[in-house]
């Protein structure tokens, strides 16, 4: 489960690790709340298989066709791809994993989405959700900035959050991927930022994974 076919994703390893503690399986239900180009939505379909759903939701249509791209190309059939807001999510069906990374971070009411998010859950579902500390991030030793970003240091404050959202805080924790000089660090900061930081010592933003249980029968997540 390691690299959950997200080979050139640098926060790959707490997501993974997270989904190992959760024990996603075959036939569960998934909802990736802003999934982008899909590639944490096929990651997870491959791993709830033919029996398990994955609704890869996001607010911007080109999203949609991107998704369903990377879908067919991967085989799953069990994506299927909606063009919808995080605030205003409504889904066919409850699900037993809602995600999201990165999102609450551009969102104007985070509050909102992770109460949607938390409404999307079966009873004894999970809500996972992973979110920066941008001023955290050092490059050389100074603080980093995001200045298109709504909430840069809602990683900060996401533990409170799920549990104002009406959830049971199972666990929290934050990681973050450092280096210097040429390689993976700097591409992805140079790809974020359009800075090179050539020999510089980086390190980037923190990553607070947080996961969050409605209340439920302790087997109310596997599929019958």
């Amino acid at each position: 489960m390691d690299e959950l076919g997200l080979r050139n994703d640098l926060y790959r390893r707490p997501l993974a690790t997270a989904l190992e503690r959760l024990g996603l399986a075959p036939g569960w239900r998934c909802v990736d709340v802003g999934a982008g180009a899909g590639d944490v939505s096929v990651a997870f379909a491959e791993l709830v298989g033919r029996e398990g759903r994955v609704y890869a939701v996001d607010s911007d249509p080109r999203a949609r066709d991107e998704v369903a791209a990377a879908a067919a190309g991967a085989g799953c059939a069990q994506v299927i791809a909606i063009t919808q807001a995080g605030e205003n999510l409504a889904l066919p069906e409850s699900v037993d994993l809602a995600y999201c990374r990165f999102l609450l971070v551009h969102v104007l009411e985070p509050r909102a989405v992770l109460r949607q998010m938390a409404a999307a859950l079966r009873p004894g579902g999970y809500l996972l959700a992973q979110e920066p500390i941008t001023s955290a991030g050092r490059i050389d030793g100074l603080p980093m900035s995001m200045p298109e970003g709504l909430h840069p240091d809602v990683g900060a404050l996401l533990p409170r959050l799920v549990r104002e959202a009406g959830l049971e805080l199972v666990d929290a924790w934050a990681e973050a991927p450092a280096g210097a000089g040429p390689g993976p660090v700097a591409i992805y900061l140079e790809e974020l930022t359009e800075v090179e930081p050539g020999d510089a010592s980086v390190v980037l933003p923190p990553l607070v994974t947080v996961i969050g249980r409605r209340a439920g029968p302790e087997d109310a997540t596997h599929p019958r």
